[in-house]
């Protein structure tokens, strides 16, 4: 070194120094001397490891070695250094020098290092590290973009939740690493990216129903924000934010299906009280089977040894039997007992409404369907379905209802949705369906499909020892709901009963003794009044004999007894209740009247 450079480095209080060309440091200034903790000699020889710590900085060498090459100098380059007090941070800037008699050129190093430096840079080290550790303890995946929108820093949760390591992704555009594809699978450009929007609008972008592609391949639903990173009033980067909400969508998923089946629920209770209310006075129409004659033994045999199993019944029998009663008892004799028992009459369902009726509709399947309805079929899921007057059907519909009951499942009208159902079927008519196959009017296979286990139901007259209890049971049952005193039938009226030829079976013998209630003054029913071959029971008057006797219709009888309740009506001034009223006069009780002025259509303008 040339004397008038010695003393630069002799007393200079900064930190100076001169490597050779084999990066050997042979001179150094008093400050850095001193920061060494060496003597004060001016001439000395130190490595470059000596002098820095280079394990954190490997490139130091392999630049110096550039610099000598190209002149490039290096400017304030973050370094740590050693010192009698350890290690230390500095920034070092260095630069190329040669004097015109060397003929190897030489570095000139200048470190800027002092305490107040030191201290900046370890509160810096400090909030970086606990930055870092906010950060990674965060739940959500943070991740930041540079103003290119290339990855800058993740935190742990987001490599947790999409899988991706640091050093995949660093100074790559995220956009292309995990939000590449819709949901669906369709290309997502980057154009689009709501990320992204943030780096050109500077506006803060929350979607709360999308997908990050996960480096497994799989998609993890999630919710976002990217807000942007202003520097100066001009848009820097953006830092995202975002949730893994696989949870919360499995909790929508079970919410939404919870709820799907409330309504199910809800349109099946529906339906079961529009049913309920249409069957309210049908359930008992004929009461419990009532009789034990030999021909209904039989029957009941029958339907003990079906009862408990899961075939088919098809319940054959005249109209008025009681087709629906032995339905009834199948049912209630069977382990679908706790289930609906669901009642469908063919022959009262539109043609065009078949359909409809069976397996229900979606709203706006067709003109009128304002809302979803199930139908009979599903209705009835684990119990019984009572197809009544089955031959009734419309030929083309038949297969409809065959595949259902083969499959146990069907499609509602308007819908795509399969509807599986386990149902049993218990069908009746009063046709002869073998007849009916023959003719071509009902479908064979669906014949076969209902008849596994034929019962028939035998007519009232082929029971006749069951006609009195149940003429006593429809009698009582009438008493009770048109509010008289219980009547009595009489040996000779019994006996006339089962003489009667009964065309209509028991729905006939039912109407007969409610008419006779209703026509009755006494306390004995007036059969003769119902039933021509009952007059004999009628007790002729003073002035009149059995042989002058002449029968009367019913309606005349009606007009009759119409007009007498109009004179009672009339003389006690239209008053029914209380002493002198017209209830009095004609012997009934109050309400007995009220109910048959009701029935008459008398009104006090009659």
């Amino acid at each position: 070194m040339a004397d008038r450079s010695r003393w630069l480095f002799k007393d200079a209080p900064t930190m100076l120094a001169v490597l050779d060309a084999r990066l050997i440091c042979r001179h150094a200034s008093r400050g850095w001397r001193e920061h060494l903790g060496l003597q004060t000699s001016l001439e000395f020889e130190m490595s470059l490891s000596d002098l820095f710590s280079l394990d954190n900085e490997l490139g130091l060498s392999e630049r110096l070695k550039t610099l000598l090459l190209t002149g490039i100098p290096l400017h304030k380059v973050s370094i740590p250094l050693f010192g009698k007090a350890g290690i230390t941070q500095g920034l070092l800037s260095a630069w190329r020098i040669q004097q015109d008699n060397e003929e190897q050129p030489r570095l000139l190093l200048d470190v800027t290092c002092n305490d107040e430096l030191n201290q900046t840079l370890i509160e810096l080290r400090r909030l970086q590290t606990e930055h870092e550790l906010i950060l990674n303890a965060a739940g959500e995946g943070i991740y930041g973009l540079d103003r290119n929108g290339m990855t800058t820093f993740a935190n742990a949760a987001s490599t947790r939740i999409v899988g991706w390591k640091l050093e995949d992704i660093i100074g790559k555009p995220a956009h292309d690493v995990h939000h590449h594809t819709h949901a669906d699978g369709s290309a997502y450009p980057r154009d689009q990216c709501p990320v992204y929007a943030a780096l050109k609008d500077g506006e803060v972008h929350h979607v709360d129903n999308e997908v990050f592609w996960h480096t497994n391949g799989g998609s993890v639903p999630v919710e976002y924000t990217s807000t942007p990173i202003l520097k100066h009033g001009e848009i820097n980067g953006a830092v995202v934010v975002f949730r893994d909400i696989s949870e919360r969508k499995e909790i929508e998923r079970q919410r939404e299906a919870a709820y799907q089946e409330i309504k199910n629920l809800k349109e099946q209770l529906e339906m079961e009280r529009d049913y309920l209310r249409d069957e309210i006075n049908v359930t008992s129409d004929f009461g419990d089977i009532i009789g034990a004659s030999a021909a209904l033994n039989r029957t009941m045999a029958q339907i003990e040894a079906v009862a408990t199993t899961t075939a088919n019944v098809l319940v054959l029998g005249e109209s008025g039997v009681g087709k629906e009663m032995v339905a009834r008892a199948i049912h209630s004799k069977s382990n679908r007992a706790n289930k609906p028992l669901v009642k469908v009459n063919c022959a009262s369902i539109p043609k065009e409404l078949f359909e409809s009726e069976f397996f229900g509709h979606v709203k706006g399947a067709f003109t009128g369907a304002h809302k979803d309805r199930i139908g009979r079929l599903q209705l009835a899921a684990g119990g019984t379905v009572f197809l009544d007057e089955i031959g009734e059907i419309p030929l083309d519909q038949q297969s409809k209802l065959l595949r259902a009951l083969q499959e146990h499942e069907f499609e509602r009208v308007g819908d795509d949705k399969t509807v599986k159902v386990d149902v049993r079927i218990v069908a009746a008519t009063n046709l002869d369906l073998e007849a009916e196959v023959k003719a071509g009017r009902f479908r064979e296979d669906l014949f076969y499909r209902l008849s596994v286990f034929p019962i028939i139901v035998p007519a009232l007259r082929e029971r006749s020892n069951d006609i009195a209890p149940l003429a006593q049971h429809f009698l009582y049952r009438s008493c009770t709901e048109l509010g008289r005193e219980p009547l009595k039938l009489s040996k000779q009226q019994v006996q006339t009963l089962q003489k009667h030829n009964w065309p209509g079976n028991i729905r006939e013998l039912k109407n007969v003794i409610e008419r006779a209630v209703i026509l009755s003054t006494g306390s004995r029913a007036r059969l003769d009044l119902v039933m021509p071959d009952a007059s004999q029971t009628h007790i002729p008057s003073e002035n009149s004999t059995e042989s002058t006797l002449k029968f009367t219709t019913d309606a005349e009888i009606r007009e009759v007894e119409k007009a007498n309740m109009v004179v009672a009506l009339k003389h006690a001034n239209w008053q029914v209740w209380g002493e002198g009223g017209a209830a009095e006069l004609l012997g009934v009780k109050p309400s007995t009247l009220t109910y048959r002025m009701k029935v008459f259509g008398i009104a006090k303008d009659a």
